[in-house]
């Protein structure tokens, strides 16, 4: 069996659902504005669980929904921008949590895009070296990293995490997987890291470590992303709009979704949107869509599934998969 498929979804969130007028007690803004703009009402907030608490949880309902047992993992990838502690990686404490004592583990930081650089790295993986069982989490506790004062990020993001289960099957699963970059537009996006300070510095430097975004910059890149990966899967794959049952978006602006709907020249419902109850949650979105997307039964065996996302670094992803 050669090619790889996903063989369970979970996802976890944190119980503090904090609403747009909640946020409007801290900055200046109201619902209505915030709808407006975005498309979210709501989004959970952590009130002390961490990164690796959310990626446990979300964890075991996949190996669950799997009928793997974790002690049979070979490969634990984590995906986030908000770790724990930048030693160990929150895979390290994954596997730790879940007795996965077998398992390779290793975070990666590709923003927003990371859970679907996370798929294709665990494909790869699984064929080169050949796993039969692997694990990738999304999972973020972004509001650790936010400015509560600055109104045009605090309104957008939220916490939680996603994971998908990864084993092997005669056809379908994973087919295409299309990864791009461009560091030349970093600075539209920042999250700075520790301070600069050495006894040998010639200037000792704090850093500011909260979300920075250029929303204007962001936006142009990624209504492009999201149409630019949706196409060149389908091209690459020789499939239409009209073989894929839906479109799954990294969950950031509901503007963004609706702009990149219109130069793919299909309805938005084509696309899976649960941004208003959750906001943007980075690398964990597509995971949470996908679980939601499981437990409504919109997602049945043979559909094919394009999920895409765009983020920090600035980076984009698109991948095919065959449920």
């Amino acid at each position: 069996m050669n090619n790889i498929k996903i063989a369970g979804i979970g996802a976890y969130s944190p119980s503090l659902v904090v609403t747009n007028d909640d946020i409007s007690k801290l900055v200046e803004t109201n619902d209505e504005w915030i709808q407006e703009r975005t498309g979210i009402k709501e989004r959970r907030i952590s009130e002390g669980e961490d990164t690796s608490d959310f990626a446990v949880k979300s964890a075991m309902i996949a190996l669950d929904r799997a009928n793997i047992k974790s002690e049979d993992l070979e490969l634990i990838i984590v995906a986030t921008i908000s770790p724990d502690n930048f030693i160990p990686s929150v895979a390290c404490l994954v596997q730790s949590k879940l007795n996965a004592h077998k398992a390779a583990c290793f975070d990666i930081n590709v923003a927003c895009s990371g859970f679907l650089y996370g798929l294709e790295i665990a494909n790869s993986m699984m064929k080169s070296m050949n796993y039969k069982n692997a694990l990738v989490i999304g999972s973020e506790t972004l509001s650790k990293l936010m400015d509560w004062t600055d109104r045009g990020t605090c309104i957008l993001f939220g916490d939680g995490g996603g994971a998908a289960v990864l084993t092997r099957c005669e056809k379908g699963g994973i087919i295409k997987s299309y990864l791009r970059s461009d560091g030349s537009r970093g600075e539209a996006l920042t999250i700075e890291a520790a301070d600069f300070k050495t006894p040998f510095a010639k200037e000792n430097k704090e850093k500011d470590r909260v979300i920075k975004m250029n929303g204007r910059e962001v936006f142009k890149f990624a209504t492009t992303a999201i149409a630019d990966g949706v196409t060149e899967i389908l091209k690459d794959s020789n499939l239409t709009l009209d073989d894929i049952k839906y479109i799954v978006p990294h969950q950031a602006n509901y503007r963004i979704i609706n702009s990149a709907a219109k130069k793919l020249n299909v309805e938005t419902e084509k696309f899976y949107i649960n941004l208003d109850r959750y906001g943007n949650t980075s690398s964990a979105s597509v995971p949470l869509a996908l679980n939601e997307m499981m437990e409504e039964g919109l997602i049945n065996e043979g559909d094919k599934i394009i999920l895409v996302a765009f983020g920090g670094g600035l980076t984009h992803a698109a991948t095919l998969v065959e449920f």
